[in-house]
């Protein structure tokens, strides 16, 4: 008897194909380049800002996620410092923002809590930003975003969801 081998396959599994998220969590740390430097991670959140964050914080603030991101990567990239997971999470909730406003759901909710995930250690204040504020205000849109859902999230304009991000002073 001849037997369908795609249903065999299937039919036959007893665990669930992993997410996404499971995938993505098995992966090997990405490589910093020239290696890290050991520190703590808030050793240099005294120190001035860099103005790639300048520029790409106003880019968030202007709502300019796709463009933000394409800044704060090449900083976060060039980082060796603990200080890269400030640069790597401002630029997550940014993309997050992005996917938002391309009704990619899946995308935005992601985005967004590995986001905050990553700023959690930054707080309250880095390199002269307000990081528990924008720790809030990201958990707050999340928040509405989950609630809207897949359909819903499509009917918010996301000028009125997304933070800005703000400077002491």
């Amino acid at each position: 008897m001849k037997t369908n081998s795609a249903f065999a396959r299937s039919s036959g599994r007893s665990t669930p194909e992993p997410s996404s998220r499971d995938r993505k969590a098995a992966r090997r740390p990405k490589r910093v380049p020239g290696g890290a430097i050991e520190e703590p991670t808030r050793a240099r959140c005294d120190e001035p800002a860099p103005p790639e964050l300048i520029r790409g914080i106003e880019q968030f603030n202007a709502g300019e996620f796709f463009e933000q991101h394409e800044t704060l990567e090449l900083l976060w990239r060039d980082t060796r410092t603990p200080v890269r997971g400030l640069y790597h999470g401002i630029l997550q909730v940014g993309v997050g923002f992005h996917h938002w406003r391309n009704g990619n759901f899946h995308g935005a909710s992601t985005l967004l809590e590995e986001g905050i995930d990553r700023l959690r250690p930054f707080a309250p204040r880095c390199h002269g930003v307000e990081v528990d504020e924008l720790i809030a205000d990201a958990t707050a849109a999340r928040e509405r975003l989950i609630a809207l859902g897949a359909e819903g999230m499509r009917r918010v304009d996301i000028a009125w969801m997304a933070p800005r991000i703000r400077f002491t002073g």
